[in-house]
């Protein structure tokens, strides 16, 4: 082709697009405001809506995601891609992007590049844990225990089990290998737990339900058949509102970093507890600057990690230490830290600890396999029996009971997640009593939850796939609930912002919900990449509220910019 022929067609397929795309697109192209922009199409769907595209300069440690809109269109603004050479990736299950080499974005003008899909060649590498819940048969309670008991989904993605071979036989000295795992345990740093339970030493009855998992798992993975005797099904790609997003995910330094929790402190910053590390980090936002500080080993020889991450009045941090059965607090003005470790010979681990209220008197709550009240002046731990005053022939005697998330309210009493069961407790902080409060749904499984401003506790349902709320200051109406529109997503954790909007996260589905508690409409934000979400915060000082979430599974902390 002659240089003159080549120029003709492109200008024959430049006057195409500004004729099809009409006067929208052409503004696009040529507004100031915008760095990068297109369509986004595939033979299959035409113009597709709800596909995530990334985009990542070339040396940094920033990725910023937009959403399709519902003429397919994507567009990055100008304040988030400075000039260079980007990189691009796409999330929309089903579909592969075609070859798309670096794209250069200028200064002065915006750059205009077209996205084409094809269908992707092996489905099953895409989907999620909770499209992998959808599509494998069986009832809900075989497939709860991926969840619940042996807590599969916390440490990787079910893909690797139904993708093995093993029999019912086999599967069953799997079981049985996992469960000496620390929780804190990734595909990059498994640890062993010298904890005792855990399936360490199975009874009876334990080994019976392992043999019956152990079948199960046997009929959902390829010990029988070269391909899944199931049709793998999706969940629908983001819509409407839930495209109007900007999101940003800030490379953490070390790739085996398992941020738990992240909380963003009133000057900004997001720190965040290493779940597989013994390391406290902080990120600036502003910089994407990270600062990690090491946390002193307390139990040389165990595992690693730290849970729980709370901001005391002061907002410095408290941390759970886990099996390292300690909780740290970091001054954040001296840099240091200060730790209080459990009796050395008691096996204990401790996940939970609520601070925010300690300067009343001076007792900071701890949760783990047990619940305490450390006095931090004398480094006194006194043991808490939230059951020991059940009846023994009332109907919640019969109820498995284990305290997992905790939140202290103004009065620095203590409000307990029953997450093995459907339970809300209080524990008095002068008398030590406890009232507990049923979820309306049975085995709802709470699990995480914050206190708001008005002294209500948001907490999510895990198990329930649910949202609840008590009124800590007026338990006579009970909990409340608002069920989250998606199957499996299984929700950690719940925080409340200022517009009284309620935010959660699916641990399965890699979604981010957005609840108008007034309304009880949901929005629903698709997240980039398989994230893990467990505590969830929100930046009340920005317009919009900022959320922001740790990659679990992914070594990167999450910023969520809702456009409106």
């Amino acid at each position: 082709m002659t240089t003159k022929q080549f120029l003709v067609v492109v200008l024959a397929g430049l006057a195409v697009i500004v004729s099809c795309g009409g006067p929208d697109i052409v503004k696009e192209q040529t507004s100031p405001s915008v760095a990068l922009t297109g369509r986004v199409s595939s033979e299959e769907e035409g113009p597709m809506e709800g596909v995530l595209v990334s985009a990542k300069r070339a040396g940094s440690t920033v990725t910023i995601t937009v959403v399709s809109d519902a003429q397919g269109r994507y567009s990055f603004p100008r304040t988030k891609l400075e000039p260079g050479s980007y990189s691009l990736r796409i999330r929309a299950v089903g579909f592969e992007l075609e070859g798309s080499g670096p794209v250069e974005v200028t200064a002065q003008e915006t750059t205009q590049l077209d996205l084409k899909l094809r269908k992707a060649q092996d489905l099953a590498y895409q989907l999620s844990n909770g499209e992998w819940l959808l599509s494998m048969p069986g009832t809900e309670e075989q497939k709860r225990f991926l969840l619940e008991r042996l807590g599969c989904v916390g440490c990787h993605t079910l893909e690797r089990i139904v993708r093995t071979r093993y029999n019912a036989a086999e599967f069953k000295q799997v079981l049985l290998r996992m469960g000496t795992y620390f929780a804190g345990s990734s595909v990059l740093r498994p640890q062993k737990t010298k904890r005792s339970g855990r399936l360490m030493d199975p009874s009876r009855e334990q080994q019976e339900e392992m043999a019956k998992q152990a079948e199960y798992l046997s009929t959902i993975n390829l010990s029988t058949a070269s391909t899944w005797q199931y049709p793998l099904k999706t969940l629908p790609r983001p819509k409407g509102r839930g495209t109007r997003v900007i999101i940003t995910e800030y490379d953490l330094p070390r790739p085996d970093t398992m941020p738990h929790d992240a909380v963003v402190d009133s000057e900004g910053m997001v720190w965040y507890s290493d779940f597989g590390n013994l390391f406290l980090g902080r990120l600036d936002p502003k910089t994407a600057k990270i600062v990690e500080y090491p946390v002193p080993v307390l139990r040389p020889g165990y595992p690693v990690g730290a849970l729980e991450l709370s901001l005391d009045r002061e907002e410095n941090v408290w941390l759970g230490l886990k099996e390292q059965a300690g909780v740290a607090k970091f001054d954040r003005k001296k840099e240091k830290f200060q730790t209080w470790d459990f009796p050395k010979n008691v096996d204990e681990r401790l996940n939970m600890v609520a601070s925010l209220y300690h300067h009343l008197d001076g007792m900071v709550w701890v949760g783990g396999r047990d619940e305490f009240r450390l006095d931090v002046r004398s480094g006194q731990w006194i043991a808490l029996d939230l059951y020991k005053d059940i009846p023994k022939d009332s109907p919640v005697a019969a109820r498995r009971h284990s305290c997992y998330g905790i939140a202290a309210d103004s009065q620095n009493n203590m409000w307990c997640m029953d997450f093995s069961s459907e339970y809300i407790g209080k524990v008095d902080a002068k008398t030590l009593k406890v009232n507990l409060y049923p979820t309306p749904t049975f085995d709802s499984a709470p699990r995480r939850g914050q206190i708001d401003s008005q002294g209500r506790l948001w907490f999510a349902e895990y198990l329930g796939n649910k949202i609840g709320m008590i009124d800590t200051k007026n338990t006579n109406r009970g909990v409340q609930e608002w069920a989250v529109p998606t199957p499996w997503t299984n929700p950690y954790d719940v925080v409340l912002d200022k517009n009284g909007d309620a935010w959660t996260g699916g641990m399965n589905t890699d979604r981010v919900m957005r609840l108008n508690t007034k309304t009880g409409e949901f929005i629903e934000y698709l997240l980039p990449r398989s994230t893990n979400i467990r505590r969830v915060d929100v930046d009340n000082s920005t317009i919009p509220v900022t959320f922001w979430v740790g990659s679990n599974h992914g070594a990167s902390i999450i910023k969520l910019e809702p456009l409106e």
